[in-house]
């Protein structure tokens, strides 16, 4: 302290202190905090005077139909995003898809579901793909915290419910929903898209009732939107989609969701 001259870490007068009055030793419960000598917080409650202030948010996706998330069949096989619990990493699969009158649908029996990246910024039409892992089996699940854009990504399992959960997101200009037979559950994200302004308990419960509710859709994924989230940061390999298309992480290029490989059984 004293050789490079640090004018804090002693009890002087004069001196900066942060420091807290705790209950005991054991639960080290806060009874006051202060902060540069300035008593902030006391008995639970903060001090502090609230902030206010504009709430910055770029926001311009427009609503879409359920027509625009359709995937038209490339012909043969196709590329399947590989979604791996608990990793960053994806992988990818060659495989046949499910069609019905030339449209890729949803096949819940082999979990390769929808995935859609929707550009907030500015209206922009959807990047689609497909993706493995998520075990959705009805349903569909939608956020604005997509890294490192955050964009809207969403996956589902029921074309209208993966509309209504992105246009969820959508009006609520953030969020993450999760909707089912035609009724969505949000939680609004209105600071940038990416923050709440209610309390973190508030936020916490809803957050955890909604990840409750993704898995009783099908998935057996531990955290499915923090695996959502990262389904679009395209600098981690394999596959990963953004709102200009699928990307391969090995070859640092764009690819197409048609292959010329041979698919896969499976």
């Amino acid at each position: 302290i004293d050789h490079y001259r640090l004018p804090l870490g002693r009890l002087r007068v004069g001196d900066p202190m942060d420091a807290q009055l705790v209950s005991d030793l054991r639960q080290f419960t806060p009874l006051r905090v202060w902060i540069d000598g300035e008593l902030v917080a006391e008995a639970g409650k903060s001090l502090l005077p609230l902030l206010t202030g504009p709430r910055p948010n770029q926001f311009a996706a427009r609503p879409l139909s359920p027509r625009q998330l359709q995937i038209a069949h490339p012909g043969g096989a196709v590329r399947v995003i590989q979604a791996r619990d608990g990793s960053l990493l994806t992988g990818e699969r060659i495989t046949s898809p499910l069609t019905h009158d030339a449209q890729v649908v949803a096949d819940t029996g082999r979990d390769i579901l929808p995935l859609a990246v929707i550009n907030r910024y500015r209206p922009a039409p959807p990047a689609l793909a497909l993706v493995n892992g998520f075990g959705i089996r009805r349903g569909a699940i939608a956020s604005s915290v997509a890294h490192d854009s955050h964009n809207i990504i969403a996956v589902g399992a029921d074309p209208d419910d993966l509309c209504a959960a992105i246009n969820a997101v959508i009006r609520a200009r953030g969020g993450v929903a999760v909707a089912e037979a035609g009724s969505v559950d949000i939680l609004p994200l209105p600071i940038a898209g990416i923050m709440s302004d209610a309390d973190g308990a508030t936020v916490g419960r809803h957050y955890a009732a909604l990840s409750d509710k993704a898995r009783a859709l099908g998935s057996p994924l531990a955290a499915p939107f923090m695996t959502l989230s990262f389904m679009a940061l395209l600098v981690i390999p394999e596959l990963k989609l953004s709102d200009q298309g699928l990307f391969d992480g090995r070859t640092f290029r764009f690819t197409t969701l048609a292959c010329d490989a041979a698919p896969v059984s499976g």
